[in-house]
C-alpha cells in the first residue's frame, strides 16, 4: 500500500504559524494513517496466521479483529484486492487467498522476471564491502545451523537474511516501480511460505545457493550469478512445492 498520497493535487495554501488545518485535510490525513495501519495489521494477522489462508471472513468480523473504522478497511481491503492478497464479495464477506501449484508457479516466473536482469547489476555494481558483510552472515547462519539446528530462535535471523539479499538485488536496479512491484512479490513469497514446513537442510541448502550467487557476484561475473540465480529459483519452487 502507497506510504504518500501522490495521486492527490491539494492547492498550496499559504497559512498563518500556528494557524489550524481545516477540518477536512486533517480528517484525510487520519483516515490515511488508518487506512495505512488496516492493511498493515491485516498482512500482519495472515502472515501470523491470525487469519488462516482461504479464510471467508465478514466486514464486521474484520473490523473487530482489526481495531479499524469500517471506512479505513475498506480502502485497505481494496488495496489487497488489487494486490491479488484477497477478494471482496460485496454483502457477504472477504476470502483471503491460499496459495496452490499455479500461484506459486507463477510467482516463481514474476519474480525471476524482476531479478535476472537486476542480479547482473548487483554483480558489477555491489561494493566488496557489501559483499563481504552478506557473505559473512551467511556463514553465521551456517555454521549456527549446524551447531543448534533450525529453531525457533534463528528463525527471524533466517527470514532476514533471505529477504536483505533479495532485495539488495532489486535495489540495484535503482527503479521505485520494480521495487514498489518486489514488495508485491514478497508478499505473495510469505503467503506461500505459509504452507511450508522448514527444516534444517532445507534452510542450508538456501543459505548455500545465496552464497554461491554472492561468490559470482564478488567476482563480478554477471553471467554465473544470473545462472545460480536462476538455479536457486528452480530449487526453491522445488523445495515449497515439497519435492525436496
Amino acid at each position: 500500500m502507497s506510504r504518500n498520497r501522490s495521486d492527490r493535487s491539494d492547492p498550496i495554501v499559504s497559512q498563518d504559524a500556528g494557524a489550524p488545518e481545516p477540518v477536512e485535510r486533517v480528517a484525510d490525513s487520519v483516515t490515511v494513517s488508518l487506512s495505512e495501519l488496516a492493511y498493515e495489521r491485516i498482512l500482519d494477522m495472515l502472515f501470523g496466521r491470525e487469519l488462516p489462508a482461504g479464510a471467508f471472513v465478514s466486514q464486521n468480523d474484520l473490523v473487530k479483529l482489526v481495531g479499524v473504522p469500517v471506512a479505513p478497511l475498506r480502502d485497505a481491503l481494496r488495496v489487497l484486492q488489487t494486490e491479488g492478497l484477497l477478494t471482496i464479495h460485496p454483502r457477504s464477506g472477504i476470502r483471503f487467498m491460499k496459495a496452490d501449484f499455479e500461484f506459486a508457479r507463477n510467482t516463481y516466473q514474476f519474480r525471476s522476471i524482476l531479478e535476472r536482469p537486476a542480479v547482473r547489476v548487483f554483480a558489477e555494481t555491489a561494493s566488496h564491502e557489501l559483499l563481504d558483510a552478506m557473505i559473512e552472515r551467511h556463514h553465521r547462519g551456517i555454521a549456527e545451523l549446524e551447531s543448534k539446528g533450525f529453531t525457533p530462535a534463528i528463525a527471524p535471523e533466517i527470514v532476514a537474511i533471505d529477504a536483505a539479499l533479495h532485495f539488495e538485488i532489486i535495489g540495484a536496479l535503482g527503479n521505485v516501480l520494480v521495487g514498489s512491484t518486489y514488495r508485491r512479490v514478497h508478499n505473495y513469497l510469505q503467503l506461500i511460505r505459509l504452507d511450508r514446513t522448514l527444516t534444517t537442510p532445507i534452510v542450508l541448502r538456501t543459505l548455500r545457493e545465496h552464497l554461491v550467487l554472492l561468490e559470482a557476484c564478488k567476482a563480478r561475473d554477471a553471467d554465473a550469478a544470473e545462472a545460480a540465480l536462476q538455479t536457486h529459483f528452480s530449487n526453491a519452487l522445488q523445495r515449497t512445492l515439497g519435492i525436496f
